[in-house]
């Protein structure tokens, strides 16, 4: 807790803005940047901790679609390497693509669990968010 900082702490934190790709941020104050920008610097923070465990609350919010679909590629690639990624998403497109376990609640309650092209279907978009549609989950 108390030991100065070293060449791998520096080495964590470039990797990390790099991966979150706010390296062009380094000298502009937090306060000053835009939503997505700070949504982005937090996730490099989040990074730079290299735990194996990320917990999300919609980390996509803020961002713009690109930097959205750039947010989600990463945390798959993470998950890939051997990370949980855990990430509460409201976008059902989204999270069928990039997520390899779903939990679907309404009212805070469990409706369905398990993979994307096991539980999505119009039935369940109907159930939770009470709308109609018709829907093929993509992976």
């Amino acid at each position: 807790m108390l030991s100065t900082w070293s060449p791998a702490d520096e080495r964590a934190v470039d990797a990390a803005m790099e991966s979150a790709d706010v390296t062009g941020l380094a000298d502009r104050d937090v306060d000053a940047l835009s939503g997505g920008q700070r949504q982005r610097v937090w996730m490099a923070m989040v990074l730079a901790q290299e735990t194996a465990y990320l917990l999300l609350d919609e980390p996509t919010t803020f961002l713009d679609i690109a930097h959205q679909y750039q947010l989600l590629r990463m945390l798959a690639r993470l998950r890939d390497d051997g990370r949980t990624i855990v990430a509460v998403l409201h976008d059902v497109n989204q999270a069928c693509r990039y997520a390899d376990h779903l939990i679907a609640m309404k009212d805070g309650a469990v409706v369905a669990e398990g993979a994307p092209n096991d539980i999505v279907d119009a039935d369940l978009i109907r159930t939770v968010y009470g709308s109609t549609a018709s829907c093929c989950p993509i992976r």
